[in-house]
This record gives C-alpha cells, structure tokens and sequence, in this order.
C-alpha cells in the first residue's frame, strides 16, 4: 500500500522503493543542520523533498520560505533575496525585507539553484558562509540564520566545469545531496500518483486495467507534473466515471523497464517532438503537456538543433 503524508499543504504519494529510500534519507538528513541540494528531472518531486526536510527538522514550527530562482530578472532577485530600503530603485516606495529575513530562524528553499546569475551567487556565498549583508540601499548589516535547501534539475558538475556556477557555492550548497528518482524509474509509484489526482476530482473515479498498464509503461518525460495533466485530461473524456484507455492521450510507449541511458534520451527527444505535432508546434501547449517548463522545452530544442534536428515553428 502507499503512504500518503501531508508536507506543509502538499501530499506526497509514496509506494516504490527507491522513493520510500528517498524519504527514509530525507527524514535523516533534515534533522541535522546541513545545507542540502536536491537533484532530479523537472517535476519528478524536488519540492515534495525539500517540504519534506522542513517537516522533519527541528525547525518545523519556523518559517517556511520558498523561491524561483528563475522567476525573475536579477536585480529583481537580489531585492527580494535580500530586501531593499526606500528609494533605493525607481518604485521602491517602501522599505522591504528580503526573503532571507522572512526565513530567519527556518528554511529558505531555492528552487533552480542553477539558473542564478554570477553575480548574485558570490553574494548567496558570502551570507551562506555567515557573513551579514546589506539590504539594496541599505547602511546596516542584516544578519540572519537561515537553513538552505536547493534544488536544481541542471548537472551543477558539468556547469562548474563550463565556468557557469562557482565551484566554492557548489561545494557550500553540496554538503548533503539527496537525489530524486525520475517517475520512469520507480513506475510503482505511477498509479497510486495517478489514483490520488484523479479522486482529486472525483472520488468514485477508477482507472481500467489497460489504462493503469498504459500509465505503468509510459516513460513521463515531464514525471508527476506530465502524469497531472495526463489524469486530468483523461477525466475530462471518461465516461462513468472509469478512465479507459481510450480516454488516454497517446503515449508513445518506452521499454517497460530498465531502457538504456541514450534510450532515454531518443525517447524524451520522440515525447517532445510528438507533443509539438499535437498542439501545432505551440511551445507553451507542448510544454504544458509534457509537464516541463517552456524554458526546458527551449533548452531541448536548442540542443536538438545542434544535433540536427528541426524544430516545429513556435505559434505563439
């Protein structure tokens, strides 16, 4: 059976293995005071983790506080990273305390860790170390107390290698990394997934047979967030509450199990074309399909030209 646990409003379903070794590790390192980087693919459940580690820390009735790395330009992120005084910038009206003082004394979760500018990363350095900072504008030190928890679905190695993330913030964000599974690599996790967004919506709703095979044979490029979309998608077809197979979107088939890694890359490549074809070469359809964000899709267009490949036209 799986188990269900609630972290900080978000249920994690847990029913394979190698995700209940996840946790089990989740639950140990929280309770130290490590500064932790999560890995795994766009939507296979870093947040869940990070939530997780929260959970189970001594700092669980402290706050909590999250943050897209990606989200906004970087003279946005530093203020709200850091906070800023009035009149520090056009529209800085007020004065604004910056998310590392929202999280004093509990957890700042930095999402795509990876995307964050050079500049910015000397600066979430210096006050990972313990060093107080000012706030944009500022004359006064702030110094707070904040546990770190990062994640990223980027190889930080490589980009250290390519000269694109400092090596020392690495080594700082890495002293405990607990890496999340892909959804093709713990399928017994997908139907228990797929049976809790579906009585999401309805709760006399069942899977048949065929469509639970289905699901189980999919490779989920786009992991629990494609699953979402595929379940709600389904639901909208079904008749009688049961999702058939053929109430299921096609899903071009990986080997059952165990596919070599240049597999699935040729795989992901074939998901992320057939999703383009289907919404007409609209990029935000597709990568809403596929569960990912645009700026993967973009990514894995990019490289997909560089290998030769064409790409539909965006209709944006």
């Amino acid at each position: 059976m799986p188990d269900a646990h609630l972290y900080l409003g978000v249920t994690a379903i847990v029913a394979s293995p190698a995700m209940r070794l996840v946790m089990a590790l989740t639950e140990r390192v929280a309770r130290t005071s490590a500064t932790v980087l999560v890995t795994g693919e766009t939507g296979s459940g870093k947040e869940i983790v990070a939530r997780a580690i929260h959970h189970y820390s001594l700092r669980t009735n402290r706050p909590w506080v999250d943050f897209s790395c990606a989200a906004l330009p970087e003279h946005l992120v530093e203020s709200e990273l850091f906070g800023h005084e009035k009149g520090a910038f056009s529209g800085a009206e007020t004065a604004k305390a910056g998310l590392f003082e929202l999280a004093h004394t509990g957890t700042l979760f930095l999402d795509e860790i990876g995307e964050l500018e050079p500049r910015m990363q000397v600066k979430l350095l210096r006050v990972l170390d313990g060093v107080p900072y000012y706030r944009v504008g500022g004359q006064k030190k702030v110094a707070v107390d904040a546990r770190i928890v990062a994640a990223t679905n980027q190889n930080l190695e490589d980009a250290v290698q390519r000269r694109q993330f400092r090596s020392d913030l690495f080594y700082r964000l890495n002293q405990c990394r607990i890496r999340v599974p892909p959804l093709r690599e713990r399928r017994d996790d997908i139907v228990p997934i797929a049976e809790y967004f579906l009585r999401q919506h309805a709760r006399q709703a069942t899977f048949s047979g065929e469509a639970k095979t289905a699901l189980e044979r999919y490779h989920w490029p786009g992991n629990v967030r494609e699953l979402r979309n595929v379940v709600t998608a389904a639901l909208v077809d079904a008749r009688n509450y049961q999702v058939t197979l053929e109430d299921l979107p096609p899903l071009e088939g990986a080997p059952v199990r165990g596919p070599a890694e240049s597999d699935l890359g040729e795989v992901e490549r074939e998901a992320i074309l057939a999703a383009l074809h289907r919404t007409s070469g609209h990029h935000q359809k597709a990568a809403d399909l596929l569960g990912i964000s645009r700026r993967t899709l973009t990514r894995k267009l990019k490289l997909y030209r560089t290998l030769g490949e064409e790409d539909s036209d965006d209709v944006d």
